[in-house]
C-alpha cells in the first residue's frame, strides 16, 4: 500500500493536480506487546482504525476514507477532505498496553501537545460535533434491534447509544472540569446542552484555568472523543437490520 505521495517533476493538468492535494498526516501507534496496531489521522479527529499489524491498520483506515467524507461534510470541511491525497506516516510511536487488548489509541502522539493552537482547537471542536451529528443521524433511522455478534457483545441500539454517552460524560469530560451525575442519557435540549458545556470546558481547558491532564491532553481528549463516537456509529451501521425488515 503506498503511504506517502511523491510528486512527479512533470507538467501538464495531472501534475497541477497533484500538486493540489495534500497528504494525510498519519500515525501508527503500537502496542507495547506488538499484539495489536491503530492507524490515525492527525488532522481528522476519529479517522481511526485498529488491525494486528500497522499494515492492516493503515489499509483499515484507508478504507474508512469515503465512510469519514460525510463527517468531514457536516464539519463544513468537504473541499479540504477532497483533496486529502496518500496517507504519510509522519510519527510510529509505542502507545499504552490497552492498545494491545482493544486496537484503540489511548495516548497522545508527540504533536498532540498542550495548549492548542487557537484555530487548530476550533477545527478539531467543530469536527467532533459532526461526530456527533452524525452519531444522532445513525441512532435516528437504524433499527432498535442489532445484528448479533462478537464486536459490542451483542448490545441492541439504545444500549449501544448508553454506552457512548456515559463513557464521554462520565470519562472523558472530567478531564476538563465537567462532573456529571451517573443518571438516563440525555436527549434534546438537554443532550445539546451537555454538549455546549464539554466544549466550553474545552476551552477554559486550554486557557490553562484547569489543571492539565496527567497523561492526557486537550488534542487527545478531541481525538479520543470523536472516535468513539464513531466508532459506535459505524457499529450501529454494520448491525442495522433495517434492510431485513
Amino acid at each position: 500500500m503506498k503511504l506517502r505521495m511523491c510528486l512527479a517533476n512533470t507538467s501538464g493538468p495531472t501534475a497541477a493536480t497533484t500538486m493540489l492535494r495534500m497528504t494525510v498526516r498519519t500515525v501508527i501507534d503500537r502496542g507495547p506487546k506488538g499484539k495489536r496496531t491503530v492507524a490515525f489521522a492527525l488532522d481528522w479527529p476519529g479517522w481511526s482504525r485498529g488491525a494486528k499489524t500497522d499494515t492492516e491498520a493503515t489499509e483499515a483506515l484507508e478504507q474508512y476514507r469515503e465512510r469519514y467524507r460525510p463527517i468531514a461534510t457536516l464539519a463544513g470541511l468537504e473541499a479540504e477532505f477532497g483533496k486529502a491525497g496518500t496517507l504519510e506516516i509522519v510519527e510510529d510511536k509505542v502507545g499504552t498496553p490497552s492498545t494491545d487488548f482493544w486496537a484503540i489509541s489511548f495516548a497522545p502522539s508527540s504533536t498532540e501537545s498542550d495548549p492548542m493552537d487557537e484555530a487548530a482547537m476550533e477545527r478539531g471542536i467543530t469536527i467532533l460535533r459532526a461526530c456527533w451529528a452524525f452519531l444522532d443521524s445513525v441512532a435516528a433511522r437504524v433499527s432498535p434491534q442489532m445484528r448479533k455478534g462478537p464486536r459490542g457483545g451483542g448490545r441492541d441500539r439504545d444500549a449501544i447509544i448508553r454506552h457512548q454517552f456515559r463513557v464521554e460524560s462520565l470519562d472523558f469530560a472530567k478531564h476538563v472540569g465537567l462532573e456529571m451525575p451517573d443518571g438516563p442519557i440525555l436527549a434534546g435540549k438537554e443532550l445539546a446542552k451537555y454538549r455546549d458545556d464539554f466544549v466550553a470546558g474545552m476551552h477554559t481547558y486550554n486557557a490553562g484555568a484547569i489543571k492539565p491532564m496527567s497523561k492526557w491532553t486537550l488534542a487527545f481528549l478531541i481525538r479520543h472523543s470523536a472516535f468513539h463516537t464513531l466508532d459506535h456509529a459505524w457499529e450501529m451501521e454494520d448491525k442495522d437490520l433495517t434492510a431485513q425488515s
